[in-house]
């Protein structure tokens, strides 16, 4: 997304096309992650000892060290680019002269984005177990945190859109004079995409978390399910169906759920949060007024 271009970065489509693009970041990000062991103590504090005194996990840690190289490149100037951790140091580079696209706000839920990461998706992808890849599971832990985080924050930008759009002004703005929390998010949700979303997401899932044959055929769970109506042979087909499942590098119940009880509601969250600010210091047109 070219943030220094304004009607990009507020184009509905546009914005649709990061978000699809961002699937497949965040699916990748996931299967790398799952090739490690839980390695539940990279998540603990107190376990080492770190030369800028923080008391913090190892996650946490390399977490600050990582954003401290990206801010130094200004990556947190960008509008869609949001820290875990503070302090930061000033970017080494000039900084862009981005468009004020956003209205000014501090939405920021990187918190909760670790808490449901380590609680929720990340037993759910990897094995049980310490398998000495410390390094390597916090590099995967830290693109998986940024890719969510960009996705969800990419809430702002869906909400401005609509709140532009000269058809739904009004509303909005009514709603929001109001802190009609449900009937914003109701009126921000569009199900026939949320739902086209997941059918999208699960398919992509399959082919990505499966093997290529030799003759270029990718096999997926889907394909390999055939009807029978003999006992023995239903034994046989559950069997299979399970050491296939068993083989993917990421199962796609797990992404899919990931996005619906978690990266969908909480994008949506920052949307109405967002919203109910939006009017803050802003003079509504005249022809925007009830």
């Amino acid at each position: 997304m070219n943030l220094l271009n304004k009607d990009d970065a507020l184009s509905l489509a546009r914005l649709r096309d990061v978000l699809i693009r961002l699937e497949d970041t965040i699916i990748f990000a996931l299967i790398e992650r799952a090739q490690f062991a839980l390695n539940d103590c990279t998540y603990q504090p107190g376990v080492y000892k770190y030369d800028n005194g923080s008391q913090g996990s190892f996650l946490e840690y390399f977490l600050h060290e990582m954003e401290k190289v990206h801010a130094r490149v200004r990556r947190y100037t960008s509008p869609d680019e949001y820290p875990f951790t503070s302090p930061l140091p000033e970017p080494m580079l000039p900084t862009l002269d981005f468009p004020p696209t956003l209205h000014p706000n501090k939405i920021n839920v990187n918190k909760d984005i670790m808490e449901r990461y380590l609680q929720d998706i990340v037993p759910k992808i990897c094995a049980p177990g310490d398998d000495l890849n410390y390094g390597s599971s916090a590099t995967r832990d830290t693109e998986c945190l940024q890719a969510l985080s960009k996705r969800i924050h990419y809430g702002k930008f869906i909400a401005e859109s609509k709140f532009m759009d000269p058809t739904q002004q009004k509303t909005y703005i009514r709603l929001i004079q109001n802190k009609d929390r449900d009937a914003i998010m109701e009126l921000l949700t569009n199900r026939t995409v949320e739902a086209a979303l997941l059918r999208r997401l699960r398919r992509k899932a399959l082919i990505y978390g499966s093997d290529i044959t030799e003759t270029g055929e990718i096999v997926t769970k889907e394909d390999q399910e055939t009807p029978t109506t003999s006992t023995a042979a239903n034994g046989d087909k559950q069997q299979h169906q399970q050491q296939e499942q068993s083989s993917r590098k990421i199962q796609a119940d797990v992404v899919v759920d990931l996005y619906e009880r978690f990266v969908i509601p909480l994008t949506k969250e920052v949307e109405v949060e967002y919203l109910l600010q939006r009017l803050d210091g802003w003079q509504i047109p005249e022809e925007s007024k009830n």
